[in-house]
């Protein structure tokens, strides 16, 4: 059967021209309206009217920036020793090896050098005299890590030659040392520029004494010069403030956005914040710091949202312990026979510009940290754990390497990381959930 065409009729062309005769008198007659429409013109002050949408398009972050910040790099002793190569090298890599991927995720990455770098001049070791060999810079550099905290109360150990020595080997090797510098003519303080946002940073320890501008740090000899270390006396607190003051206006007048305080203070091992850090901290929030984070008691201590006594629109999110990043201070070795010592956290602080608006916190957030020390061969291996409750830490981290130290002791790397993330979140969870309230995350 043949198909019937598509079209099985034409009409007559006089036909189809009849039919399109009132569509070309439409088409005349708006044309004639246009053009009428346009000879008029319009009025200079005549209102325009934008378009209309039926809802409001949310402003877009023009920038987001986030400042991550670990704990004390506190290399003793068997922490360097455990790093040593067969060439009589020093290779610490193996210490960052889980958390580098963390360390490195971060916008800026910050951790604490409590060590000096003094070079061959003074012997390796760790307490009371801490001196580490120049590697650790490199292994930090590698595992993301940008700035290092270098005022602590170990900055002096290997005299002022190793605190000059430890801010020029730092910059040499491509990192930015903060909280000690090689002049008083130098800045106190840094302006980091992260992601279009601009952070100004200070770090600041404690010093047990302090002869005309130069700090005595641990009871030892004062520093030779002055103007070398950020530091503050628990007997001169007015001092501190008068001084922090002036470097939040210089942070400003050069541009930045936010402001962070790094200090080393508070009362070793214990688990809550004493009273000096907590009139420290609301004072810092009264002059405006956005972020305080603390170090020195080798513990986490808890986290704590300030307001201004003030002005009631400023907040300041505080956490007054990081704990270790690293060391040496092992639960069968400590009379503060608990564990703590092992533990640390990764804090995390998120700033966001929208819009022309100013720059604000966003968001807070902290990773626990566990310093795992094992047997691998003949050599003791200490790593930091990221205690990331989306991945199973015995296969990720390998937790069940054999025990280093006393045969005795034995070794449950699963149970001893879960027991160290169950410590800290104790410590800083009622915190963590006012930061999480406060500082909403970006969606």
């Amino acid at each position: 059967m043949a198909h019937k065409p598509k079209y099985a009729k034409q009409e007559p062309r006089r036909n189809t021209a009849l039919k399109l005769l009132p569509l070309v008198l439409v088409a005349v007659v708006a044309v004639v309206l246009i053009v009428r429409s346009v000879g008029k013109g319009k009025p200079d002050d005549a209102p325009t009217t934008p378009p209309t949408t039926e809802e409001a398009l949310p402003l877009q972050p023009v920038a987001s920036a986030t400042v991550g910040v670990q704990g004390d790099l506190l290399m003793h002793k068997p922490v360097i020793t455990a790093c040593t190569t067969e060439d009589g090298g020093y290779d610490f890599a193996s210490i960052f090896r889980y958390v580098a991927e963390y360390t490195a995720s971060y916008d800026y990455s910050v951790a604490n050098l409590e060590t000096t770098l003094g070079g061959d001049n003074y012997p390796y070791q760790g307490y009371p005299d801490f001196n580490c060999p120049d590697g650790i810079v490199e292994a930090a550099k590698d595992a993301g890590i940008d700035m290092l905290l270098t005022a602590n109360n170990h900055c002096s150990d290997t005299t002022t030659e190793g605190v000059l020595r430890t801010v020029k080997r730092v910059r040499e090797m491509g990192l930015t040392p903060l909280g000690t510098q090689l002049s008083d003519e130098e800045p106190k303080y840094a302006v980091v520029d992260v992601n279009g946002i601009k952070v100004g940073m200070a770090a600041y320890t404690y010093a047990t004494s302090a002869v005309n501008g130069r700090p005595s740090l641990n009871y030892e000899a004062e520093v030779t010069q002055v103007g070398l270390v950020n530091y503050f006396t628990y007997d001169n607190l007015d001092a501190f403030y008068s001084e922090m003051q002036s470097l939040l206006s210089q942070m400003r007048s050069d541009g930045a956005e936010a402001t962070m305080l790094y200090i080393h203070w508070g009362t070793e091992y214990s688990l809550q914040a004493d009273s000096s850090q907590r009139m420290i901290a609301q004072k810092m929030c009264d002059l405006g710091v956005d972020v305080i984070v603390g170090g020195h008691p080798h513990v986490v201590e808890p986290m704590e949202l300030l307001t201004s006594s003030s002005d009631s629109r400023h907040k300041t999110a505080v956490i007054y312990s990081l704990g270790n990043a690293v060391s040496n201070q092992r639960r069968d070795l400590m009379t503060l026979n608990t564990g703590h010592t092992e533990d640390g956290v990764l804090f995390s602080v998120t700033f966001r510009r929208t819009g022309d608006g100013p720059v604000q916190i966003s968001g807070v957030d902290v990773l626990p940290t566990w310093v795992n020390l094992y047997r691998d061969g003949d050599r003791d291996v200490f790593q930091i754990v990221p205690l990331d409750t989306a991945k199973d830490w015995r296969t990720a981290f390998d937790l069940d390497r054999p025990a280093a130290g006393p045969a005795d002791t034995g070794n449950d790397g699963p149970a001893n990381a879960e027991n160290s993330y169950e410590r800290t979140m104790a410590l800083v969870r009622d915190g963590l959930e006012a930061f999480r309230s406060a500082f909403p995350a970006a969606a």
